[in-house]
């Protein structure tokens, strides 16, 4: 059992009432972790602490910024065994994506430090004679919202470039995986981004509600960006609008994979299973829909479903299986029922099968059609569905037909026939002949309708998290009307 206390103004405390709360492994269904369960008041004594510290670090100069990032990210990778075990414990994780997430994580801090001496403005040309001229300038205390799924990552995300761009921060961690990013504030205030410069705060599942509302009402909170559900995001999006405070936000997806019938089926095939099914499908570029075009429709599905049922399934902590646990017993619960209605409704199960507790095997479905709940609603597991189109447009419009917008993929070995369909598809990223799933520290990650706005990574990051002001020096004396 691991103990997770409150970090403020650089003081690991307990919780103003003493409170805890437990979460408990998915597999074991043991407690692993006792964390504090933070209330209105304790959220709004880290945004204090975080504005405080505002004043010193705001003015901090760029090369300071860098190196303690730089420090940061390399005791993250001398830490990683300790974060590799605690995102086992909490999450279910396979030990391969635990590892990634350490070693992506330490590069987007390492994007973030090379991102401090790249805040630059521009003089723009004045008809008064005037030096004028656009500067971006540290906003104030950003609160970062981070989910269970990449936690290492996404945690590290929520809050590397508002550092970097001399923010301090409140880091809320998710209440699936309280120590894991508890651990990521530890490495932080190691590398010299205590006493206030980085708070974190962790809360009961009931107590959600009442600790990010006052975490974004407060005063000093002047950004916040949020990686989950779309439920959740609308929900913060719409309290946040309510006191004028920009937000970004990354929020769920139904990423398409188009294969078109000149594409490599075997790269195709790889590609997809590997978007499909890596860390159980949890991420939120997850392949959820492959969009096959005639031709070429029988041999990938049959390809596909020789992968899937190539791929074990294991507890990760006693096993190297590839696929790992679901976050819950509940989350196998509702993937069961979206399989039940669309096998109902006519789709063939090709590979795999139902979850049996928190764990699923890979699975395919053919034939999946716009009546069943599967071809709309997010699936966040190890199970794709293959859609079947009549040429370049159907497969178009069959990709587009969905409100998220995250990522997407098109596979082709004509790249001006797939660049013509990528340009046609509603999503924030799309990879031709690559994995829904890719990232990389320095590019802007983000998507488009339901998928949020807003933009994390490299310079698009540093827009998201500065405010952008207008200066002017009158050289004479001005000359006015009145």
């Amino acid at each position: 059992m691991r103990s997770v206390q409150l970090l403020i103004g650089g003081r690991a405390q307990p919780a103003a009432s003493g409170a805890t709360f437990a979460r408990i492994n998915p597999q074991s269904n043991q407690a692993v972790t006792e964390a504090s369960a933070a209330s209105a008041e304790d959220a709004r004594l880290a945004a204090d602490a975080a504005e405080a510290a505002f004043a010193q670090w705001s003015q901090t100069g760029p090369s300071e910024r860098r190196a303690r990032l730089l420090r940061a990210a390399d005791l993250m990778e001398q830490q990683k065994d300790p974060f590799v075990e605690i995102m086992q414990a909490e999450t279910g994780a396979t030990r391969v994506w635990a590892e990634h997430n350490v070693f992506a994580a330490a590069a987007i801090l390492r994007e973030a430090a090379s991102m401090t001496t790249q805040i630059s403005g521009e003089v723009i040309p004045s008809d008064e004679g005037r030096l004028s001229f656009a500067v971006r300038q540290p906003a104030g205390v950003v609160l970062g919202i981070a989910p269970w799924n990449a936690p290492i990552v996404l945690g590290t995300r929520a809050i590397a470039m508002p550092l970097a761009c001399g923010n301090t921060v409140v880091l809320k961690a998710s209440e699936l995986c309280p120590a894991t990013h508890a651990k990521i504030a530890e490495v932080l205030v190691e590398a010299g981004l205590g006493n206030g410069v980085v708070n974190l705060i962790t809360h009961a599942p009931a107590a959600a509600g009442e600790v990010v509302g006052a975490l974004i009402e407060h005063p000093a909170v002047r950004r916040i960006n949020f990686t989950g559900s779309t439920r959740v995001g609308q929900l913060i999006a719409e309290q946040a609008a309510r006191v004028l405070k920009p937000v970004l936000l990354e929020l769920g997806g139904k990423s398409p994979l188009i294969v078109l019938d000149d594409a490599d089926l075997e790269r195709a095939v790889q590609a997809a299973a590997f978007g499909a099914f890596f860390n159980q499908g949890q991420i939120c570029m997850s392949t959820e829909r492959i969009v096959v075009t005639p031709g070429i429709a029988a041999a990938f599905v049959r390809r596909l479903g020789d992968k899937a049922n190539s791929i074990a399934v294991g507890d990760p902590l006693v096993s190297d299986a590839p696929l790992g646990a679901l976050a819950s017993a509940a989350a196998g619960a509702r993937i069961n029922e979206l399989i039940d209605d669309a096998l109902s409704k006519g789709a063939a199960l090709v590979a795999g099968g139902k979850a049996e507790g928190v764990f699923m095997p890979a699975t395919v479905l053919d034939g999946v059609t716009a009546d069943m709940h599967i071809y709309r609603e997010e699936t966040f597991g190890p199970i794709v569905c293959v859609l079947h189109a009549d040429h370049d447009d159907h497969a178009v419009t069959l990709a587009n037909d969905t409100e998220f917008g995250l990522s997407a993929a098109v596979f082709s070995q004509n790249i001006e026939r797939a660049f013509s369909v990528t340009k046609r598809i509603r999503s924030g990223i799309c990879h031709i002949n690559g994995a829904t799933v890719s990232d990389e520290p320095q590019m802007p990650f983000g998507g488009t309708g339901r998928s949020g706005y807003g933009r994390f990574g490299g310079k698009a990051g540093i827009a998201e998290f500065t405010e952008l002001r207008w200066i002017t020096v009158a050289s004479d004396a001005p000359h006015f009307p009145i």
